[in-house]
């Protein structure tokens, strides 16, 4: 199986449990996504090369590490993948952005693309894939086929919520690509939902639960 890293901290896990209470507010569950994403960008950013430079602090001259210069692309899967996207973005700001818009079909649960726009140096690019949940693997296997058509080769997928079943076929299909969970789930429903997982991640994001 391919790489992938489970968190275990206490504030990522103190935060989750605010995720999966139903009677967390719109606002609330959207923040907590927010810093959930900002933790685990700074644990994926763990291993960016870096280099040494030199600069004149008011007192001396003196040598610094900086991240080396490298392009990172931040692709979040709409709509939910947007939730995670400020946090990232305030660890990484540098990062450019692409987007690609999966819908789960509801009868046969599987991922329909309907939309993509990626930055043109994504074939150089570390590319961090966005999404809140990894539960069949469906839209994440898309999305990563998707990248890789479009030339990117080394690419990394981060959740909240995953299952074995997703890491799997995630694995299976594309076994380079580097997976992240904040937490891992044990089973999904006849509904392809995790559980217990925390609901419908772009609904309690965008606050559209009781939209027809």
């Amino acid at each position: 199986m391919g790489f992938t890293h489970i968190f275990d901290h206490p504030l990522i896990h103190h935060k989750i449990s605010f995720l999966r209470d139903k009677t967390t507010s719109t606002p609330q569950f959207r923040q907590i996504v927010n810093e959930i994403a900002m933790l685990m960008a700074y644990e994926i950013s763990r291993d960016f090369p870096l280099v040494t430079t030199t600069v004149e602090t008011p007192l001396a001259t003196t040598e610094c590490k900086r991240l080396a210069e490298r392009s990172v692309v931040l692709v979040p899967i709409l709509r939910a993948g947007l939730g995670m996207l400020e946090g990232f973005q305030f660890v990484l700001p540098s990062a450019s952005v692409g987007h690609i818009g999966m819908a789960r079909n509801e009868e046969t649960l599987e991922p329909e693309p309907y939309y993509h726009k990626l930055p043109g140096h994504v074939t150089e690019a570390h590319v961090i894939v966005l999404d809140p949940m990894l539960a069949t693997g469906g839209s994440a296997c898309n999305a990563i086929d998707f990248l890789k058509s479009q030339g990117a080769t080394d690419i990394t997928f981060a959740a909240i919520l995953g299952t074995d079943q997703g890491l799997q076929k995630v694995h299976e299909a594309h076994p380079d690509v580097r997976v992240y969970l904040a937490e891992k789930d044990p089973v999904l429903n006849e509904h392809g939902y995790i559980v217990p997982g925390l609901g419908d991640a772009g609904d309690r994001i965008f606050g559209t639960v009781d939209a027809d």
